[in-house]
């Protein structure tokens, strides 16, 4: 810890003040959507959901057990799947819960999974592709991807394309693909894909890749028209999960200094999720942004634009069929 950064951390003033500050934010910040109070049944329905081990997957996850769902866990960790899947049979009283092994930055894992999937599961209603990370250091897949847009978009991508078709045959069913407010600061190029004419500053990297999961679900909210399956994208908040894991030690301290007042808890941050994946009100929408207080609200002039939504979906589609 730098000398600056341990004068304010220890000033008293400082310290008293951002407390008092934050437990009054903490009061204030519960969204309008309560998902306690919508009592909409899942029995009998399938639902998927990507990196559901730790923090918002989990709490989905849990919502999606609680309604009497059967929940595919699909996550890269056996350990910590299998443990996830305990907490969330447990607290929920279902037992149809269970792990299924997918590394979303692997196209070779992700295909493994799907084919998996589409022998075992006669239906899907429900998948959230929620699997995702901030700040990964700079590295190329074994796919030649650059390993962020490989895991928090073009393996995503690639999965909801292999079982789309499961998808419609399901129908009524939902796509919700969770993206960020930092959306507003990424651009596209498409040479990003291969890790070229990258900064890595912060979640500079992060922000492009979530600006394509906006793209790529309203272009494939418009091809999906008139199947009965709708696709959303949303930001569910600032959120303490381990998203931020890769970051230095420094950055995490700040962030989960700051996060604990200010920063919504994980469950808090699944709400958004759960409200487009059940909620009665948004039966029928698709193709739009939600934000972290489950309201509809615009995404960024370039996150609208059809054009480089077009463009954006046909370069991943000739990407991921060469791969």
């Amino acid at each position: 810890m730098t000398w600056e950064l341990r004068d304010i951390v220890y000033n008293p003033v400082w310290m008293i003040s951002t407390v008092i500050l934050g437990l009054v934010v903490r009061s204030q910040r519960r969204g309008s959507w309560d998902p306690r109070a919508c009592k909409v049944e899942l029995k009998g329905k399938t639902a998927i959901v990507t990196g559901a081990n730790t923090g918002i997957g989990k709490f989905i996850a849990l919502d999606f057990a609680r309604r009497g769902a059967r929940v595919i866990l699909a996550c890269r960790s056996e350990a910590r799947g299998n443990a996830a899947v305990r907490e969330v049979r447990q607290l929920s009283g279902n037992a149809d819960v269970h792990l299924r092994l997918v590394d979303v930055s692997s196209l070779e894992s992700v295909r493994e999974f799907a084919t998996n999937i589409l022998r075992e599961e006669k239906e899907v209603h429900i998948l959230v592709n929620n699997a995702g990370a901030s700040g990964l250091p700079r590295g190329i897949t074994a796919d030649g991807l650059e390993v962020s847009f490989a895991t928090n978009h073009v393996g995503p991508f690639l999965l909801t394309s292999l079982l789309l078709d499961r998808l419609k045959s399901s129908a009524p069913a939902r796509i919700i693909n969770v993206s960020s407010v930092n959306h507003w600061r990424g651009k596209v190029d498409f040479s990003h894909f291969h890790g070229n004419n990258l900064v890595y500053r912060m979640d500079e990297v992060y922000n492009h890749t979530k600006l394509h999961n906006v793209l790529w679900t309203n272009e494939l909210a418009r091809r999906l028209k008139g199947t009965d399956v709708t696709a959303n994208s949303l930001h569910p908040g600032v959120v303490m999960t381990e998203v931020m894991r890769h970051y230095n030690w420094v950055v995490q301290f700040i962030f989960k200094l700051v996060g604990f007042f200010f920063f919504k808890t994980s469950e808090e941050g699944a709400v958004s999720t759960i409200y487009c994946a059940v909620a009665e009100e948004t039966e029928g929408i698709s193709g739009k942004y939600f934000d972290s207080d489950c309201s509809l609200v615009k995404p960024s002039p370039t996150a609208r634009d059809p054009a480089i939504a077009l463009k954006s979906f046909e370069f991943c589609e000739r990407l991921t069929s060469k791969l």
